[in-house]
């Protein structure tokens, strides 16, 4: 029904979790999902599949990212992605991150 896209960073710490949570939250804030009341159906249905992308997937905390969704039941895949842009003194890296939220809806369970 529904696909958004969103990017998300953290500028110092390297916090690959706050960078995830980050793209999430700008690929949601870029609308409001009315579609699942349009068919009449409760948002607690419908089903958003996450994925965010970042250099180093084995470090974003999988369910700080789901607890940025406000209703539905989710699933999030983390793969390997986004970006890192070193620091001038090649000390640190600032963390890009991807996030891709697609929101089903089971219609067939519904008269509509």
């Amino acid at each position: 029904m529904v696909v958004e896209f969103g990017m998300g960073t953290d500028l110092q710490g390297q916090d690959y979790t706050k960078a995830a949570v980050r793209a999430l939250k700008d690929a949601l804030w870029h609308n409001s999902l009315t579609v699942a009341p349009a068919f009449g159906v409760d948002r607690e249905k419908m089903q958003v599949e996450v994925t965010v992308a970042v250099t180093k997937p084995d470090e974003v905390d999988q369910s700080q990212v789901l607890a940025v969704l406000p209703y539905g039941q989710s699933t999030c895949n983390v793969v390997e992605g986004g970006l890192e842009v070193a620091s001038p003194d090649g000390q640190r890296v600032t963390v890009v991150a991807n996030a891709a939220a697609v929101v089903y809806l089971d219609l067939e369970e519904q008269k509509v």
